[in-house]
């Protein structure tokens, strides 16, 4: 019997919706094309962001099916992310210290880690919690 993983929550995308028109629930949910895409044009002038609302039940069901659980919550990694991430805190969190003391001291590493870390955090989780059953 497979049954369905809730690793993303409708809650966590709605509150990072909020931030939407920045794309935060899009790379949430695994989107980081359409998320960068939200970040530059401010979610496509606010209408792409408003549809969003419709359309976050719909990302959450497609990232439950591919992302795999375990010990590594997905939604903490993602709050810790995105309100805390120029202190490295969600990489201390993934047991990644080194480079959570990294950005703790460089700010993110200037920034562009953070957002090299919202295109693959949730394959940095899924791959540690991957490795973590094996």
């Amino acid at each position: 019997m497979n049954q369905q993983q809730d690793t993303h929550l409708k809650s966590i995308g709605y509150l990072l919706w909020i931030f939407g028109f920045l794309g935060a629930h899009r790379f949430y949910y695994g989107k980081p094309v359409t998320g960068t895409i939200w970040f530059f044009t401010l979610g496509l002038l606010g209408i792409g962001w408003i549809i969003d609302l419709f359309l976050i039940p719909g990302m959450d069901r497609e990232a439950d099916l591919r992302f795999a659980n375990g010990n590594i919550d997905y939604n903490l990694a993602w709050i810790l992310l995105t309100f805390l991430g120029l202190l490295g805190v969600h990489r201390m969190y993934q047991g990644k210290w080194l480079t959570g003391i990294l950005y703790l001291l460089t700010g993110g590493l200037f920034g562009l880690g953070i957002l090299y870390d919202f295109w693959t955090l949730n394959d940095q989780v899924s791959i540690l919690n991957a490795q973590q059953r094996v």
